[in-house]
């Protein structure tokens, strides 16, 4: 299953990040780990609270007319098992 959304901030983008991750079933721990980042930093960047040079580069692209979109591929849910 995908889904795209419009970025307008880097709020939009931490959200963006954190439906993927959760889709994945991993945790910011986890995560964080496999890239080599500290969990809090993460966390930030999920919360959109440290993302000042994307939320201006966003605000630049806006400005000139660009829109960025981001397409996430999500795993498809586990079938139920039949009961038979």
């Amino acid at each position: 299953m995908q889904r795209q959304m419009t970025v307008r901030t880097g709020a939009d983008l931490g959200a963006a990040l954190a439906e993927a991750r959760r889709a994945r079933s991993l945790t910011q721990q986890q995560l964080a780990e496999s890239v080599n980042l500290d969990r809090t930093y993460l966390a930030k960047i999920e919360a959109g609270t440290s993302v000042q040079m994307l939320d201006r580069t966003l605000r630049l692209l806006r400005r000139l007319g660009a829109e960025v979109t981001v397409s996430i591929t999500l795993p498809e849910p586990a079938a139920a098992p039949s009961t038979q």
